[in-house]
Formats: structure tokens, sequence, C-alpha cells
């Protein structure tokens, strides 16, 4: 193997101790451990769902209902 397969085959992470980290990297250059596996809540996650206080829907209804109160006074 040469320097830069070596190079590459590495996450980039530094651990407490000072050396790099020896796990294999995903795509994003970092390993599972450091960040290569999680890019957040998937879209249409139900299970993240708290309350539709800020859905799109409730937001636009507040947009309306505020446009047309203002428009009558």
């Amino acid at each position: 193997m040469n320097s830069r397969t070596v190079i590459e085959c590495i996450c980039g992470a530094r651990t407490r101790a000072g050396v790099p980290c020896k796990a294999r990297p995903m795509r994003n250059g970092r390993c599972r451990m450091h960040g290569g596996t999680s890019p957040g809540a998937q879209k249409g996650n139900r299970n993240a769902w708290k309350h539709g206080q800020y859905s799109a829907e409730t937001v636009a209804l507040k947009l309306l209902t505020k446009a047309a109160l203002s428009s009558s006074s």
C-alpha cells in the first residue's frame, strides 16, 4: 500500500490521546463514531412530531387569519 491509500483509510478525527482515529471513514470522510451516519431526522418523520404549532399548515393559517383581521380593521 502506498501512503496515500493509508491516509485515505483513516477517519481523520483525533482521539483524546492525540493520535488519529483508526476507524474506516464513510463517504463524508468521518467514521460512524465521529459524524458519519447521522444526517438528522428523516423527511416526514412522524416520530419527531410533538404538536402542530409550527407545521406549514398552521403557520399558513395563522398568516391568513392575521391578514384577514388586519384588513377588516
